[in-house]
């Protein structure tokens, strides 16, 4: 295999703003997300209980290996600002786009297992290709709401087993009403303590690095599934 010039990355970097900025104004033309209509989404805010209780977090935890690597790639994607706020203040605006992202990458991202993409177990990564698995899902939702304007650090990738028993990364949204969970396999945006998921582990909003979630005493070291 020949060595890649500078040239060759340049452009693999511009085909990859140019997908997020399809796929921005996408959501932006489709859906109408900040000024749509709330009545449009099945998953009313009228809808949303009074509020769930948050997930309470206990001491620290062990990073995935994949996310290191993705964090070392890309540092921006993992810094946490304390300056920002720790919850977002739901308003029916705010609900209807983080409903809309999440059903709209659910649709545009082909599922495909890191091994089956890349030749490795597991890859954290934006999808930029359109494929991904998991959490490469769950990092682009991020990346969209957050270029929306919303706090990088009231969301945080979370590590959890599934209800096959496999490590699986989901979103977690902290809100004013409870702690909200944005899934690759569903579309609908659910409570946390609605998943039905044993939760494990999720990004601290206080520094770069991992706190437990005390739902399981043996943590995975993947998130390689669908």
């Amino acid at each position: 295999m020949g060595q890649s010039s500078v040239s060759d990355y340049e452009c693999a970097g511009q085909t990859r703003k140019r997908f997020y900025v399809r796929l921005f104004q996408t959501f932006l033309i489709g859906t109408g997300l900040v000024f749509a209509s709330v009545t449009a989404q099945a998953q009313t805010f009228a809808s949303l209980s009074s509020g769930a209780q948050p997930i309470q977090n206990g001491g620290t935890a062990k990073p995935i290996l994949g996310w290191v690597k993705f964090c070392e790639q890309n540092p921006g994607e993992c810094a946490v600002n304390t300056g920002e706020a720790r919850v977002i203040t739901l308003t029916p605006q705010i609900w209807n786009a983080i409903v809309s992202v999440n059903k709209r990458v659910n649709a545009d991202i082909k599922p495909v297992t890191d091994q089956e993409h890349l030749g490795v177990v597991d890859n954290w990564s934006l999808p930029s290709d359109g494929k991904g698995d998991c959490e490469d899902y769950q990092l682009l939702k991020r990346k969209i709401l957050a270029d929306m304007g919303l706090p990088r650090r009231a969301m945080r990738m979370t590590v959890v087993i599934d209800e096959i028993g496999e490590g699986h990364a989901v979103l977690m949204i902290r809100t004013d009403k409870g702690d909200y969970i944005l899934d690759n396999k569903t579309s609908a945006v659910l409570s946390w303590d609605a998943t039905g998921y044993s939760y494990v582990k999720r990004e601290s909003q206080e520094a770069t690095a991992w706190v437990s979630l005390g739902g399981i005493t043996t943590s995975p070291t993947t998130t390689a599934n669908r």
